[in-house]
């Protein structure tokens, strides 16, 4: 296959490649797909993926990377419109209920290759905990910053109630799921601030 077929520039058969990885691994799984589907589907020659990436591991790796990056924008966009803090807890839990109630969704990337790499060693799986740790302690600023109180009680809870809306959302319908999503969110903000009457009785 000669450089035209492959679209000029490495940078673009890296991003096929890149582009090809993400889709198949996310709907059909990780250990189902070789290199050999990514390699004609994305349309470049094996050379071409060797140079890009060192392996299927490395491919992987990439994938994570650029779904983390996808999430943390994501954050990082709803930290630019400077709500007031609780509604910043309620937009980002929105664009979470957005993506399940997407469609194609099948569930957590991170989630899904854990269970695929159960061996905490392994790079793939020390690349959901660095994700999972990152997510976690955004959470808990952004919910100490609404006001929970413990903050770090509350974000465990965002994130559990995360994963499990994130699981049941590819098994069923995903509107009754977001929308008790959304509620349990609304319970945390509740649950974990302070009244304000009943401190000034205290």
């Amino acid at each position: 296959m000669s450089a035209s077929t492959e679209g000029g520039s490495t940078s673009e058969a890296r991003a096929r490649l890149l582009d090809t990885a993400t889709r198949i691994f996310y709907t059909e799984g990780i250990h189902s797909v070789g290199v050999d589907r990514i390699i004609a589907e994305a349309q470049v020659t094996r050379a071409t993926l060797y140079r890009h990436f060192k392996g299927k591991e490395e491919l992987i790796l990439a994938y994570l990377q650029q779904a983390d990056r996808g999430i943390r924008g994501q954050v990082a966009a709803v930290r630019a419109q400077e709500l007031p803090p609780a509604d910043a807890v309620r937009a980002v839990s929105r664009t979470i209920a957005e993506g399940i109630r997407s469609p194609g969704f099948r569930g957590c990337a991170f989630l899904n290759a854990a269970a695929e790499y159960p061996d905490p060693a392994h790079p793939v799986h020390q690349a959901v905990l660095t994700h999972r740790q990152w997510f976690l302690e955004t959470t808990t600023q952004l919910l100490a910053q609404a006001g929970c109180t413990p903050a770090d009680a509350a974000g465990r809870h965002f994130v559990m109630l995360r994963d499990g809306a994130m699981a049941a959302g590819c098994l069923s319908d995903s509107a009754p799921i977001t929308e008790t999503f959304l509620q349990g969110v609304e319970g945390i903000l509740r649950s974990h601030t302070p009244d304000p009457e009943a401190t000034a009785r205290a």
